[in-house]
């Protein structure tokens, strides 16, 4: 790594980064010895499971289980943690604003629960209401540290630093014209100290707070250092870098140092939780080097993508896995010949915003079978229904549970002839089924369906084939 030599540079900081008052020191101390010489900034997540205690708490409050006796014990809890955290991280005079600021967000956040249980609903907006006081919470403190260590700092909302989206909650997308003249106006000038951002956090034109999915936090950090043209793009967490495989399925699984965008995006989406999906993006448009670090072992040079690597030595680079998904097929005799069955089954899907993950449909039009996220089913089942209701096209619409997606991934894979034979070879001779396959035309990415229950021996049998 050659920090020093940077004159720009967005750091982005996971929960577990700052999830306690040592961890924040020592993301101080990152902080004050890899800044860069004309620019910093800094992107935060939660504190660490204050995320998931937000959204359960809300959900505990719809479904009557958590009573205002119950949202009061939270709300202090969180309290309690965010305050001790302050008074062992900030000095006593930076400290008023950030206390005052906790104090003023988790008022905010009781009457927000107490309101929802009075309803008894929990819409995508006010989810994301709550959802979004985690990191709000952590930047004014993490900002205080700063301030306290000689550094100046101020503390930004996503949507005071300038990410404008459109109204979808829960998943919201940047409006790229309006974010980039904010952010340009708002962070552009701030030379003379460090801001702090909330990740994940944004706000619709009209102000309201909205979030951009689990995970947002890394996208946050690409979308700030894209508009600002950074020189790189650094993403710390609790983790070496970007691995060969999960190393809970694989024991061996190691560090790559090098990888491409594409590479990289493929291994996001497929459920490698290093990085979020749609991180490397705003990066790639811009072609700027993205950093994956480990704040534990912050010495370590861990994994850098790239636009492209001048030498590709390495057929597959990574075997990724994607669990709690479904896969569905649409069957009957009557779609044959008929146009635009395709189109209707993923327009319906697409206005109920079910994500399909893969496609496939054989050259007889008999069926077509995606995969979907899990918690998508049953609202996917009644979609299709509906969509072809008093139509004989459709007869049937069936699932297939405890199914995983494997993605073997790997721009070498580019040209060299053998890699499917090699890959579904490897699989078969580990007594593993598969149910489907896909491959897309740039090559990068073979991916294929199997029983949950065969995870371990087709990933195991995968990396030793192609990475050991």
């Amino acid at each position: 790594m050659t920090p020093m030599a940077l004159s720009s540079v967005v750091m982005k900081f996971g929960g577990t980064s700052v999830q306690n008052s040592e961890m924040i020191r020592e993301v101080v101390g990152i902080i004050k010895k890899y800044r860069a010489k004309q620019q910093t900034i800094v992107v935060v997540s939660a504190m660490s499971k204050v995320t998931d205690g937000l959204v359960n708490t809300a959900h505990d409050v719809v479904a009557g289980t958590a009573k205002e006796a119950e949202i009061r014990d939270f709300v202090n809890e969180l309290k309690e943690r965010h305050r001790i955290t302050v008074e062992e991280v900030i000095l006593k005079k930076y400290r008023a604003p950030v206390l005052i600021e906790i104090e003023r967000l988790l008022g905010e956040l009781e009457k927000v629960l107490t309101g929802i249980s009075y309803v008894g609903e929990l819409t995508p907006r006010s989810l994301d209401f709550v959802m979004s006081f985690g990191e709000r919470l952590s930047a004014p403190i993490v900002s205080g540290a700063i301030n306290s260590a000689g550094i100046k700092s101020r503390w930004f909302s996503g949507f005071e630093a300038g990410i404008v989206t459109d109204s979808n909650f829960g998943k919201a997308a940047p409006i790229p014209d309006l974010t980039e003249e904010k952010i340009k106006k708002v962070l552009g000038p701030a030379r003379d100290m460090i801001p702090v951002v909330t990740g994940f956090v944004a706000g619709d034109m009209k102000g309201r707070i909205t979030t951009l999915g689990r995970g947002g936090s890394d996208y946050s950090a690409a979308i700030i250092g894209s508009v600002l043209d950074v020189d790189e793009i650094w993403i710390w967490t609790d983790v070496d870098g970007i691995l060969t495989t999960d190393p809970r399925i694989v024991k061996n699984a190691s560090i790559i140092k090098v990888i491409s965008y594409a590479e990289a995006m493929e291994l996001a989406y497929f459920g490698a939780k290093v990085l979020h999906p749609k991180t490397i993006e705003p990066a790639m448009e811009k072609g700027i080097p993205v950093r994956v670090l480990n704040t534990f072992k912050p010495e370590k040079e861990g994994t850098m993508i790239v636009k492209k690597q001048n030498e590709i030595s390495d057929v597959v680079k990574a075997i990724s896995v994607t669990k709690n998904v479904v896969l569905l097929t649409i069957s009957g005799a009557g779609m044959i010949g008929v146009p635009g069955v395709a189109a209707r089954v993923f327009g319906a899907l697409a206005r109920k915003n079910v994500n399909i993950l893969m496609i496939s449909q054989g050259s007889s039009e008999v069926n077509i079978s995606i995969v979907i996220e899990k918690g998508d089913l049953k609202k996917a089942v009644q979609t299709i229904k509906q969509e072809f209701e008093g139509m004989n096209i459709i007869k049937d619409v069936h699932y297939v549970k405890n199914i995983a997606v494997v993605a073997v991934i790997g721009a070498g894979m580019q040209g060299t002839k053998g890699v499917a034979a090699r890959v579904f070879t490897s699989v078969a001779e580990a007594g593993v089924n598969v149910l489907m396959i896909a491959q897309g035309s740039s090559e990068v990415n073979i991916s294929f369906i199997i029983h949950e229950r065969d995870v371990k021996k087709a990933v195991n049998a995968l990396h030793n084939e192609f990475v050991e």
